[in-house]
């Protein structure tokens, strides 16, 4: 079970080692990266390898410090230990009283030798050396947790931040308080000094916002509000130059300058995620280069497969965004909820919108601007609802026409509604009142918007015309369906059910051509590859199946930790994409059949799938090679019978010219004639002597005496050839594989000498002669070589006519095949004009 190749592998973004637990702190000295997940501690080299593991702390660890050749990590149990980087071993363990000091912040204080100071929760401060292990001093603080320690640009001074939202910059060389700053946002979270000449402070808070302060008059200089959504986790001034860097826990980096009027700073770069779980994948456009995700925290982006610079945020849904931005991210009430389900197009793009989204329990649906990275100016719903807004009724299904024209929405009550893309006007529905009995489930429109299918929870499919929106055809699923996905270029519709089951359905024949059924959870999404033939399947059972649709076989199924919640293949095929429960990210999977050979046999059915870990920015290391090695061995490329069956007529794989012009010898020998006989050369080179044919043989060297007599030998003249000693034994064994075989090797010159001789006037016989017939026989029976058999007989009647009339033997033999050839070419002539006519039909006629 473990040699079945998986048709994904993982896609590496960059190359680095993967910690097998989230990392939960981070530290860098200049030739090292420190990371810890739980209770141990990694050092990276070259940001790629770990090169040292540090485990000795029993909880997790929460605070790291780089200190020279040495590394401080404290843990939560309030255990501070000093590691020797290069050894791994403990150079100082200290033990704190949680009661009386938990240690909440580190820092060691610039040109401070061997020393550390210490921040607790009960706001006290002390300062350690920690190569003697002795407590220097304790500061008294002031009485509140103390939750950042940052080093000013002044030697001796350190910015504290408290967890009432208070920044004291206090001087520890003399426990003097210099300044005192506060905050209304809750706790200093970060703290980061400007170091290229302006006096400046920055401080994060919990809600996303940063404070800028002036150090020379000693107050707030500016803010900048919605810096980041959730709390800022970090920020850092690069030295010597105005730029801020800061992140934050909504899986975001921002470059901030400052280089406007006023002290504040504008985004120069930034690289974000989601904060919140993806809940649908989509790629965008044919060139498999964007991935438009929508996400629990209310976002729509677009990832890039190619660098994360061509990434952007199309921002957050809002019923009006000018009032939105007016409130702010944290007052705005007018926040649509998070988008289930959308469709997209890139024809008219940069005319109008061309998106379009359904929101969780909400009616309208909301347009969307990818060139202008927006949300766009229409908001889609019934116009019996443009006044009052029904709690119980909402969108469930949206598609968009290949055109970019129409957007076609299914909302709960079973009612279907086509809007213009451009005016964003209703453009009517589909039946009286509405299209099903149930809620929508799915609805899909055709490449040439001539069909719009839509799908029902009460278990029916319909089929009506875009334009007159007439229902044209209407049939009862096995199952309630969940989801309907449709390939556009070859008509195939998927339908996943409620039962865990899926079908494909042909929409020219309107039928059921493939019943597929295998996961044991709800199917979450549907992709197809842009061929057609592959549909892959994610379900909540963890696993995503990949089913063959031309054989109707499982060819691929593997497990992962988290189910995958969407799916999404590129209209290159190169790639999957796949979001997965409670996780961040959009993971990659390339297609190995593009690059290597893979099995795509029918998996048996107790086959039990290997759990895959899903792509990190680390190299592949669990590939299974040894197992693919043993999948190409057993691979083996398939080699053609002779015959694929006894009732077929099969004809040889030989080229024309070794048997289309055996009864042109003549001509051919007349026009090849040279014109003059050649010319000897002065020395000529000296060759081996080779056996005439197509294969080249050295003629074996001749044994006896080398006394040369001038009488001629009649005997070598009337030397047997392979051929004719064959024909002679088949005679008697009525075997006649092996003549035919050699018969097959040789050249036409070569075969019209062996048929030559094969007469008495040539040095054969007449038993040898019917042997050559019963040959030609045996393969008219057989049907295999049939245009040989034909080229075959004709050369040899040309050669042979007057003595096979006179031969009464020889006679009967010919006209038994004559009788043969007859049946044989009656049948194939009716074929052939069958197939004639039904091509001059076609070619002819007004289809």
């Amino acid at each position: 079970k473990g040699t079945q190749s998986h048709i994904v592998e993982k896609a590496a973004v960059w190359s680095c080692n993967a910690l097998p637990q989230d990392i939960t702190c981070l530290a860098a000295d200049r030739m090292l990266i420190f990371a810890s997940y739980d209770n141990i501690l990694h050092a990276f080299a070259r940001n790629k390898e770990v090169v040292h593991t540090y485990g000795g702390h029993k909880a997790r660890i929460h605070l790291l410090q780089p200190f020279g050749d040495h590394v401080i990590s404290v843990d939560v149990d309030n255990i501070l230990i000093v590691w020797n980087i290069q050894s791994e071993e403990k150079y100082l363990q200290v033990d704190f009283d949680k009661a009386t000091f938990a240690v909440s912040a580190v820092l060691h204080p610039s040109t401070y030798l061997n020393k550390i100071l210490l921040g607790s929760e009960q706001g006290s401060l002390q300062l350690w050396n920690i190569r003697s292990n002795k407590l220097l001093y304790s500061f008294p603080g002031w009485h509140l947790a103390v939750t950042t320690l940052e080093q000013a640009p002044a030697v001796d001074v350190v910015a504290v931040g408290l967890v009432s939202g208070h920044i004291i910059v206090h001087n520890i060389k003399f426990d003097e308080t210099l300044m005192k700053f506060q905050q209304d946002w809750g706790p200093i979270t970060a703290i980061s000094f400007r170091t290229d000449g302006h006096p400046v402070m920055a401080a994060g808070s919990p809600v996303g916002h940063i404070a800028l302060w002036d150090l020379e008059e000693k107050k707030l200089m500016c803010q900048m509000q919605d810096a980041h959504s959730t709390a800022i986790a970090g920020m850092s001034f690069v030295p010597g130059e105005p730029l801020l860097i800061t992140n934050g826990a909504d899986n975001a980096i921002r470059v901030w300058i400052f280089d406007g009027p006023g002290g504040t700073g504008r985004i120069l770069r930034s690289r974000m995620g989601h904060s919140a779980p993806p809940t649908k994948i989509r790629y965008h456009g044919q060139n498999g280069e964007q991935i438009l995700s929508a996400g629990q925290d209310g976002t729509l982006q677009s990832f890039s497969t190619v660098h994360e610079k061509f990434n952007k945020s199309l921002g957050r849904g809002s019923i009006n965004k000018k009032k939105s931005k007016k409130k702010g991210l944290k007052l705005d009430t007018m926040v649509l909820p998070p988008i289930t389900v959308f469709a997209s197009e890139v024809a008219h793009q940069s005319d109008w919108d061309n998106i379009v989204a359904c929101h969780q329990g909400y009616i309208t649906c909301t347009t969307w601007n990818y060139q202008k990275s927006s949300m766009g100016a229409h908001k889609l719903r019934p116009e019996e609802f443009s006044k009052h807004k029904p709690i119980d009724i909402h969108a469930t299904a949206v598609d968009i026409t290949s055109c970019g024209n129409f957007a076609v929405i299914g909302l709960s009550t079973g009612q279907v509604d086509v809007y213009n893309m451009q005016s964003g006007i209703h453009r009517g529905l589909y039946g009286k009142e509405r299209a099903h009995e149930g809620a929508i489930r799915g609805v899909a429109v055709d490449g040439l918007n001539q069909l719009v299918i839509t799908a029902g929870s009460e278990g029916l499919i319909k089929f009506w015309k875009f334009k007159t929106k007439d229902l044209i055809y209407s049939t009862e699923l096995p199952s309630s369906p969940s989801g309907l996905l449709l390939h556009r270029d070859s008509g195939i519709l998927g339908i996943a059910f409620d039962d865990f089951s899926i079908n494909a359905l042909d929409i020219e024949t309107r039928k059921i051509v493939r019943t597929f059924s295998g996961h044991h959870g709800r199917i979450n999404d549907m992709t197809f590859s842009p061929d057609g033939r592959w549909l892959i399947t994610s379900s909540m059972d963890c696993t995503i199946k990949t089913w063959d649709l031309p054989s109707g076989c499982l060819i691929d199924c593997f497990l992962v930790d988290s189910a995958a919640v969407s799916l999404t293949m590129s209209p290159t095929g190169d790639f999957l994409a796949s979001t997965h429960v409670d996780d961040l990210g959009i993971y990659l999977w390339s297609n190995r059949s593009l690059y290597s050979l893979v099995s795509l046999r029918p998996l048996p059915a107790d086959y039990e799938p290997s759990v895959v870990t899903c792509p990190s920015t680390c190299p592949v290391q669990d590939v299974d090679v040894a197992g693919d090695e043993e999948t190409c061995d057993e691979m083996i490329e398939y080699v053609s019978p002779e015959q694929l069956g006894e009732q077929l007529v099969t004809l040889s794989s030989l080229p024309e010219s070794r048997w289309k012009n055996l009864l042109s010898l003549d001509i051919i020998k007349k026009k090849n004639k040279p014109r003059e006989p050649p010319k000897v050369p002065k020395s000529a080179p000296f060759f081996i002597p080779t056996v005439p044919g197509l294969i080249p043989r050295y003629i074996a060297p001749e044994e006896g005496n080398d006394t040369q007599s001038k009488v001629v030998n009649l005997g070598v003249l009337a030397q047997k050839s392979d051929f004719y000693i064959q024909l002679e034994e088949a005679l008697s064994t009525n075997e006649y594989t092996a003549p035919l075989r050699l018969l097959k090797s040789l050249g036409p010159s070569n075969i019209e000498i062996e048929l030559r001789g094969l007469a008495p006037e040539g040095g054969g016989s007449m038993e040898v002669m019917l042997s050559f017939l019963r040959m030609i026989e045996m393969m008219l029976i057989k049907k295999y070589n049939f245009e040989l058999a034909q080229a075959y007989l004709a050369l040899f009647l040309k050669l042979h006519l007057k003595i096979l009339s006179s031969e009464p033997d020889l006679l009967e033999a010919v006209s038994r095949l004559s009788v043969q050839l007859e049946e044989t070419w009656i049948h194939l002539r009716t074929l052939f004009s069958q197939s004639l006519c039904v091509l001059t039909y076609v070619k002819s006629a007004l289809l």
